[in-house]
This record gives structure tokens, sequence and C-alpha cells, in this order.
């Protein structure tokens, strides 16, 4: 995802001159074709995400587009003030930039996993919050934001996510994506995690169990038209997200339904169950451990089928 973010946004800053990109100090092999070629649109701010954050917002104040690029964490919950104050408060065109949702970063440990982004970022008024799929959504996204007044947040896989398009044709932010329909159980689906969702789908399949699945590039503003009409033609909604179960993605579609009358569909949320992670390893085996990943999906898609 982060090759095709920098590509996209290459593509963008060509274009528009007063587009810039703002980097804690990292990033420089996959940033090097956009250094080379526009040198004189991107800053590298050091090791200071609060100061990049508020120099972005400065920026932005005199009329640039400004993205901030940085790692897990960093570019959220280490500036979290100053995306509030400065960029979120006076409608910045500041589009935050974190690469490695979730346990990508997982060998680094807690400081690196970033489990609470999208409950803080989504918690800010008026902030556009997305959490691409796959490498066709992050393009989607990348210039969705970039057409979008105000600030934005992009939270964005590391590399190697399964690709779910082939292309998208009328990308909207704030609108979900039907990968297919099925019956019974819809699995609503944000971030790179959708990978475990296909796992476990290809699974269900051969034993003549078929969801319906969405994903949901855009967690703010939600897509309430999709989880309403799943919610009144499926008996369960399935949320997978790679987040602390507390304010995330399953709490935003837990939002809208709570807010429905009559009847409608049961809700399952899979995600970190609010709790840090104590141990170290893998993407993969983070998410295994605590049951975020594809056999959890599986089970849970069969206990309600």
């Amino acid at each position: 995802m982060r090759d095709t973010f920098v590509k996209t946004l290459l593509e963008i800053a060509k274009k528009d001159k007063n587009v810039y990109i703002v980097t804690g100090d990292l990033g420089f092999g996959v940033l090097k074709p956009f250094w080379d070629e526009l040198p004189n649109q991107i800053i590298n701010a050091g090791i200071a995400e609060q100061n990049m954050t508020s120099v972005a917002a400065g920026l932005a104040m005199q009329g640039k587009t400004v993205y901030t690029y940085s790692i897990g964490n960093f570019p959220t919950l280490r500036c979290i003030e100053q995306i509030r104050n400065d960029c979120a408060y006076h409608d910045a065109n500041v589009k935050i930039v974190c690469v490695g949702g979730g346990f990508v970063y997982g060998s680094l440990g807690m400081s690196h996993h970033a489990t609470e982004d999208i409950a803080m970022m989504r918690a800010l008024p008026s902030v556009t919050v997305m959490a691409p799929g796959d490498l066709v959504e992050a393009a989607c996204a990348t210039k969705a934001i970039y057409e979008t007044k105000g600030t934005c947040y992009l939270r964005l896989g590391r590399g190697g996510e399964k690709r779910i398009h082939e292309k998208i044709d009328g990308f909207k932010i704030g609108k979900a994506i039907n990968i297919q329909d099925g019956e019974k159980v819809a699995i609503f689906s944000t971030g790179a995690i959708f990978d475990e969702v296909h796992e476990a789908c290809e699974r269900l399949k051969q034993e003549g169990i078929n969801p319906t699945v969405y994903t949901f590039p855009t967690v703010k503003p939600i897509d309430k038209e999709v989880i309403e009409h799943c919610a009144k033609t499926h008996g369960t909604i399935l949320t997978v997200e790679e987040h602390n179960l507390s304010g995330g993605f399953g709490s935003a579609v837990a939002e809208v339904l709570a807010e429905m009358d009559g009847a409608k569909a049961k809700l399952v949320r899979i995600a970190l169950d609010d709790r840090y992670s104590s141990i170290v390893g893998s993407q993969k085996y983070l998410r295994k451990q605590y049951s975020i990943d594809s056999k959890t999906v599986e089970e849970k898609v069969k206990e309600n089928w």
C-alpha cells in the first residue's frame, strides 16, 4: 500500500505545486522517487512528529495541501494535541498518513502497535478517517482526501496485502464497497485485515456458506445506508478490524444500529479485546494470538449461520 500511496501522491503533486509531504525522518527508500522529482515539495521534519504536524498546519494555512507521513502511532497518538488544535480545529488541509496500522510493526512491540488510532481520530470533529483494504483502495483514498477539504486520516498497511479489486468505479468517501452478495451473515471489514476475511470466505465457500461481504475504506463518515440495509436483510453483522474493540470501526457500526428502529441484525465484533499486546511477533502471529484472524472470522460466521 505504501508504494501505491507514494506513486499516487507523486502524480498528484506533479500537477499541483501546492501539494507537500512532510516526513518524520523515515521512509527514505519509498519516498526517494518523490524526493528526486519534487525536492522542493518534500520536507524532513526530523524525529519530531509534534513539530511535523504544526509545520504542516502552518503550510496548510498558507494555501498548501500537506501530507504528513510516519509509521504506526507516531503520526497520530504522539501528536494528537497538534492534530486537534492546529489542524482539525482550523479545518486545515492536512492529510495524516500512517503506514503500518494495527500489528504491521508487531515485532517492535506495543509502542509501535497502532491499535487505538481509529478511535482517537474519528472522535475529532470534521476529520475524515480512511482505512483502505488493498492497494486499489489506497490509490483511490489518496486521491479522494486530496480532493476533500479539511483534515483527513489515511491508515495504510505496509505492503504485500492481497489485491481485492481490479479497479473501482465511482469510489466515494463514505461509501462501502460490495465484494460479494450472500445471505444470513454480512461481514464488514476495514483496512488491510481484509486478507483474513478473504481466507475465511474461501474456506466457508467449500462448505456451501456464502456470507455477504463489504469492505469499508471509510470509517468516518460511515456508510449508514449499507449498514441499515444489511441490518434489515441479514440475521448477523460481523465487523472485522485490526484495532482495539473500543471506539473503532465496530463501534461506528454499533452506533448506527443503536439508532435504528424495529427488528435488526445482531452485531458481532472481531477486534483486539480491549487490551495492549504484551507479546511481540509478526503481524500474522499477533492476529492469531489475539483472535482477529481468518479462523476466528470463520468460526463466528458458522456460529451465526
